[in-house]
């Protein structure tokens, strides 16, 4: 997997759940890996345990993985493999995002977060930047080999740049943009963890609130302010201009200008 250049996070699920399916296996005192292993395991483990859609669809893509480096001829789209449901992201307001920073007091903490919502990027896309990516001439963030193997460039907001500055002369990083305590990357934990803090002191409740949300957030405010779709499919990174198009099921501006029938009566 890390030969094909997988994401590290991919490869961590892969392989977590080819061990729990091992197990299972030797548990059952199983002879070798058959379809109708694969169908107990997804309804004893995953079924039974009430994962998600998304667990459930890795579970069968890692033991696929592993099938496959084996050698095994083992057809496994045979199983019922459920559909994700498409759920709208949740986003937060400019009130609440100015809300957000405005009780973060660590410098680090909210250049991170800020550095997320202004470039509209994937947690691990942030954590893996280094100050090279940074092209303050031309106002742009590079982004290399993100999703899908890709690279592109993204928007460096003005006051983002004023305040990275400031974090970059206090905090010295040597590898990473962001970096931990004892040196490396700055993991995404510890990230969500400051989100969470902040979240609660500003005294913002909403439910389902992420990482994520603020790159949601950031293509719903493009939206809102009048960019392109295609821009703003090319700044997320997306492949398909359908994956972006969601953004404008969650626009309060775009949903506002529609006039209601029953207004009309």
């Amino acid at each position: 997997m890390s030969e094909k250049r997988l994401a590290q996070n991919t490869i961590d699920i892969y392989t977590e759940v080819t061990r729990i399916f091992l197990r299972y296996l030797s548990l059952k005192q199983a002879d070798e890996i058959t379809n109708i292993w694969v169908q107990r395991f997804n309804y004893d483990y995953i079924i039974g345990n009430g994962f998600g859609v998304a667990y459930q669809n890795q579970c069968i893509n890692g033991i696929k993985k592993f099938v496959s480096f084996l050698g095994k001829p083992l057809v496994l789209d045979t199983l019922v493999r459920p559909k994700k449901p498409q759920k709208l992201p949740v986003v937060l307001s400019k009130e609440e995002i100015s809300q957000l920073f405005n009780v973060i007091n660590n410098l680090k903490h909210k250049a991170l977060l800020a550095l997320l919502y202004s470039a509209g990027l994937r947690i691990g896309e942030a954590l893996q930047l280094t100050p090279e990516a940074i092209d303050s001439k031309r106002m742009l963030i590079r982004i290399e080999q993100a999703k899908g193997n890709k690279d592109r460039y993204t928007l460096l907001s003005e006051s983002f740049l004023t305040l990275l500055r400031m974090y970059y002369k206090k905090y010295k990083p040597k590898t990473y943009l962001f970096e931990g305590q004892n040196g490396g990357a700055y993991t995404s934990s510890s990230a969500q963890k400051v989100l969470k803090r902040a979240l609660r002191d500003a005294g913002i409740t909403r439910i389902g609130v992420t990482l994520h949300t603020l790159r949601h957030s950031f293509a719903t405010h493009l939206l809102e302010s009048g960019t392109d779709l295609r821009y703003i499919q090319e700044l997320l990174g997306h492949n398909s201009p359908k994956t972006t198009m969601i953004y404008t099921h969650v626009s309060s501006k775009s949903l506002q200008n529609i006039r209601n029938p029953f207004d009309e009566l």
